[in-house]
């Protein structure tokens, strides 16, 4: 089952899931609480990341996407445009994500933010 198929309410039951498995994986590990906490995403954070794999992989763009992000980081002479080509593919989906789930509208909008950066 795909996330898209899921209601909102059950999408954040289990982003809050892994976000406790991650909390506790770091806790186990040694890390204090008190200094990665607030690095961590937030709940819908995690559900707006994976509705975006979702749209990714229903587009059948997954690899071309982790090849641009890479591209795009990278010296070469043409890393601009691939910036650019992921700020708008960036945009489309999670402007997708907010149409689709209203309350995710917030969220969104605060990644776009950091899309741009």
């Amino acid at each position: 089952m795909t996330m898209a198929k899921m209601d909102l309410a059950e999408l954040r039951r289990y982003a809050r899931y892994e976000l406790d498995v991650l909390i506790e994986h770091r806790c186990r590990a040694g890390e204090d609480p008190y200094d990665f906490i607030h690095d961590l995403p937030t709940v819908d954070e995690l559900v707006v990341f994976e509705l975006r794999a979702d749209a990714l992989d229903a587009r059948g763009m997954t690899a071309q996407y982790a090849m641009a992000k890479h591209a795009a980081r990278s010296a070469l002479p043409d890393a601009a445009v691939h910036r650019e080509n992921i700020a708008k593919l960036e945009y489309d989906l999670l402007r997708g994500i907010a149409l689709e789930h209203p309350d995710l509208t917030r969220t969104v909008w605060t990644l776009l933010g950091t899309v741009a950066d």
